[in-house]
């Protein structure tokens, strides 16, 4: 019988591991003009896991480490290209899937590490499974949040099918657009994210971002962006994730689902959110449904952001119940 789990009844939640620093970071070029940030943390002997952010274009974050146990794992974080503090920001030029995935080889051998464990959540459970799928070989599991597969009905959704749940955050998300070019956004908003004038970025940033935050917790959580950092960090997820849903959508054909026989060893947990509006939970049950050797979680309380507490919790469950693989 396919191993599903659902959350019935409150249970303890687990908090973050308590805050630390790295012991090594650096930027490693990896070609095309890229050049990406990574770090390591925890402990130097310990069973190495590598973090994939979300976006793409999200870039990680010091909270991205309190996922793990520092006195088991050897955590790995980076940047992906064009996002956080990898160069350039917002780069879109040879941004691809398939040079994400030759990033995290070359980081790999980098490191010298022969196998890790992979955590992704949202584009990172795609980045996930996209490399899962080149490089089975180097994976000793997978934890999984959040699921996305990037094809087309998923991408509508995030345009079209959330103002379903968020309509005042997609009202501020269209609004920028002038009517007659609303029946594509993507278009629309692509267009001004790859302008020659920095104000039209910015403006188009900010409000994807904006949208983006609004509709990621249980609970909306209407930000505002305003420091330079912010601004930032806008501009980065909305160029990469408005580039990566222009040129990089995967095709019926090519789906990941396809692919599962190739990774259906690597023991793997999925974890979904009830409630995730922007990951919605048919696509992890899809996935569950084509491989039902992965332990599959449904957290009943819990959107889209690893932050929500039970979906926290259950993330934590997870990195402790993988300490026993090495």
């Amino acid at each position: 019988m396919p191993k599903k789990k659902q959350q019935l009844r409150p249970q303890p939640l687990l908090d973050l591991f308590p805050e630390i620093t790295p012991y090594s970071s650096g930027f490693l070029d990896v070609g095309d003009g890229h050049e990406i940030y990574w770090e390591q943390s925890g402990n130097p002997d310990g069973a190495p896991v590598i973090f994939l952010h979300g976006g793409p274009g999200a870039g990680a974050s010091p909270t991205h480490r309190q996922f793990f146990d520092p006195d088991h794992y050897r955590i790995i974080i980076f940047d992906q290209r064009g996002a956080g503090r990898s160069h350039p920001l917002g780069g879109l030029e040879k941004n691809t899937t398939a040079a994400l995935i030759s990033d995290m080889e070359t980081l790999r051998t980098h490191l010298r590490v022969e196998r890790w464990h992979i955590f992704g959540g949202s584009w990172g459970s795609t980045l996930a499974l996209s490399y899962a799928a080149a490089h089975p070989q180097h994976a000793l599991s997978m934890i999984l949040r959040g699921i996305f597969l990037c094809e087309a009905d998923e991408i509508n959704w995030f345009l079209y099918g959330m103002r379903k749940i968020f309509p005042e955050a997609w009202e501020q998300f269209a609004g920028l657009i002038p009517e007659d070019q609303q029946g594509n956004l993507l278009e629309a908003y692509y267009a001004r994210l790859t302008s020659d004038d920095p104000d039209i970025v910015i403006q188009a940033a900010i409000r994807w971002s904006l949208y983006e935050s609004a509709c990621a917790s249980l609970f909306p959580n209407y930000e505002t962006i305003t420091t330079e950092e912010q601004k930032q960090s806008a501009l980065s997820l909305a160029r990469l994730e408005a580039h990566y849903f222009t040129h990089e959508m995967i095709s019926p054909e090519d789906s990941l689902l396809s692919k599962i026989d190739t990774f259906r060893h690597i023991p793997s947990i999925i974890i979904q959110g009830r409630y995730d509006a922007i990951c919605p939970i048919q696509t992890a049950h899809k996935l569950h449904q084509v491989w039902p050797e992965a332990d599959y979680i449904v957290v009943p309380d819990a959107g889209h952001s690893a932050l929500d507490p039970p979906l926290r919790s259950r993330l934590i469950e997870a990195t402790e119940t993988f300490k026993t693989i090495r």
